[in-house]
């Protein structure tokens, strides 16, 4: 454990719980007292982010916990703990369910006629969803590829676009209602 003791740690103006003042301390045992501390409202918010759904929300907590005791997220006491935790969270949740579309859609495009349709009825689906998604103007298809097909965030892909995040959020929710017109 660290020895802060000689010098006081000064809490930034944001920062008024405890458990906030220990986790910018950014020693272990401040983290895990802060993690202890907003254990029940993580698992509340996780519970949210994961569509009430126990065990995601239970996965996706413990990755968090793993991230920020880790170090592979880090407080930097920009806001107050909680705000920071509750982020981490919104984002791991988003990344999970993310890579568990990918994998559905992987296993989806293995050629099995598990439904009774042959695998080139299949076929003719991806065909229609390529050509849809090629009648697209240029900024919607590519903000579609970029978070569908890359697995990239939309500020993620508003970078590599080099474009605002509002614009590619715009993109992406007019993208998504010129497909789903077109496939219905």
């Amino acid at each position: 454990m660290l020895s802060v003791a000689a010098q006081p740690i000064e809490a930034p103006r944001n920062v008024t719980e405890r458990s906030d003042v220990a986790a910018l301390a950014l020693d272990d045992s401040g983290l895990r007292n802060a993690l202890e501390a907003h254990h029940i409202e993580s698992y509340g918010w996780a519970l949210s982010c994961c569509r009430r759904r126990r065990d995601e929300a239970e996965n996706v907590l413990q990755l968090v916990y793993l991230k920020v005791l880790s170090g592979k997220a880090v407080f930097g006491g920009k806001s107050s703990f909680k705000t920071w935790l509750f982020a981490v969270i919104r984002k791991t949740a988003a990344h999970e369910h993310r890579l568990e579309l990918l994998r559905r859609l992987r296993l989806s495009q293995i050629p099995k006629a598990l439904d009774g349709q042959p695998p080139s009825q299949h076929h003719g689906v991806e065909i229609g969803l390529k050509e849809a998604l090629e009648k697209l103007p240029a900024r919607q298809r590519e903000v579609l590829q970029l978070v569908f097909y890359h697995d990239l965030s939309i500020v993620e892909a508003a970078k590599v676009m080099g474009v605002g995040i509002g614009s590619a959020r715009t993109h992406y929710e007019r993208g998504k209602k010129q497909m789903r017109r077109r496939l219905a």
